[in-house]
């Protein structure tokens, strides 16, 4: 096949295989990525997530992860909410679980998908690939861009006049040639939605993040107690947060998802807080087996409960928080003391 015969093969079977949409970019299609992420790790805005730090020079190069792809394929995977991802904050006794953990691993279902695909491409042209979702030093997200599936928002994310921001993203690299799509061009004009609802002010400007006053990571990533400012504006989110995504206006246009492995199981999409505080160990694996939301273990999540529980205002739970003051962990302790001081 010719490159573009194979591309427009690659994007028939892409979406044969349950993809949203498809593009193709060359892995030295975004050299300002290196610069960008430097200064957010110089800012400190990273936190924690010392991952991020580390191999900055493949992660801002695609060139160097693999110096034998001549091809990037990035795929979109919907996973749009058929519920108002916000109602539930005015629910205080009920945790507001992020929309993308409230069934299935994405991890797990779109790298099948991917792979899938990958075969299904070696054997009709051959070469060599290599597979990535979220899961190694890639961006996808400028990589997306780049191919034509959109934009990032205000809010860093990816976002699509076709399909919204509900998306999530995966790549194969190949040493195959593919004729490159035009970049995705930047359509959030003078809105700023997301920037105005985040609880927490972490958009220092549009277009950036500082991840230390991001509640998807201080709920995710952030090891230890909150600051008491931040706990104070959590919510009643207890992993991860939907704001900027839920309010923006291009997801009117928004497709369905398909995959009904997303769909929310209904014990995850407005759990108890006060059966969700007393998880132990095997509770909390059980409880949340086949979720991201099993990674980050039993004593962040259940201190994210509290945080919580003291932000709900109902001295019912006073109690439920007070059992846990004593916690062998010192941030699920300190959690639990300062749920009971705010009730």
């Amino acid at each position: 096949m010719t490159p573009e015969a194979l591309k427009e093969a690659v994007t028939a079977r892409a979406l044969t295989e349950g993809f949203a949409a498809v593009g193709v970019t060359r892995p030295d299609a975004i050299p300002q990525a290196a610069d960008r992420l430097a200064a957010f790790v110089r800012d400190g805005r990273h936190g924690q997530m010392e991952w991020m730090a580390e191999r900055m020079e493949w992660r801002g190069d695609p060139t160097a992860l693999w110096a034998q792809a001549r091809s990037v394929i990035v795929l979109a995977e919907l996973y749009t909410p058929t519920h108002d991802p916000l109602e539930i904050l005015s629910r205080p006794d009920k945790g507001a679980i992020s929309v993308y953990a409230q069934n299935r691993d994405y991890h797990d279902v779109v790298k099948k998908r991917l792979k899938r695909l990958g075969r299904w491409l070696i054997d009709a042209a051959g070469g060599e690939i290599k597979v990535f979702v979220d899961t190694a030093p890639v961006m996808e997200k400028p990589l997306a861009q780049a191919a034509g599936l959109g934009w990032q928002g205000k809010h860093s994310n990816l976002l699509s006049r076709d399909l919204g921001n509900w998306v999530f993203l995966g790549a194969i690299f190949t040493t195959l040639e593919m004729p490159p799509d035009a970049p995705g061009a930047e359509n959030c004009g003078s809105c700023r939605a997301c920037l105005d609802i985040c609880p927490t002010d972490a958009f220092p400007a549009p277009f950036q993040v500082d991840a230390r006053r991001c509640i998807s990571y201080l709920t995710i990533e952030h090891r230890g107690p909150v600051d008491l400012e931040l706990r104070a504006r959590m919510g009643n989110r207890i992993y991860g947060c939907d704001d900027c995504l839920a309010v923006c206006p291009w997801n009117k246009f928004a497709k369905s998802a398909q995959e009904v492995k997303y769909a929310a199981r209904p014990d995850l999409l407005a759990p108890d807080l006060a059966e969700l505080a007393v998880l132990d160990d095997a509770g909390f694996r059980a409880r949340f087996s086949g979720s991201p939301i099993k990674r980050i273990g039993r004593d962040r999540f259940v201190r994210n409960v509290l945080y919580a529980i003291g932000n709900s205002g109902l001295p019912a739970l006073r109690g439920v928080a007070k059992r846990l003051a004593e916690d062998p962990d010192p941030a699920v302790a300190d959690a639990a003391r300062w749920a009971v001081s705010r009730l």
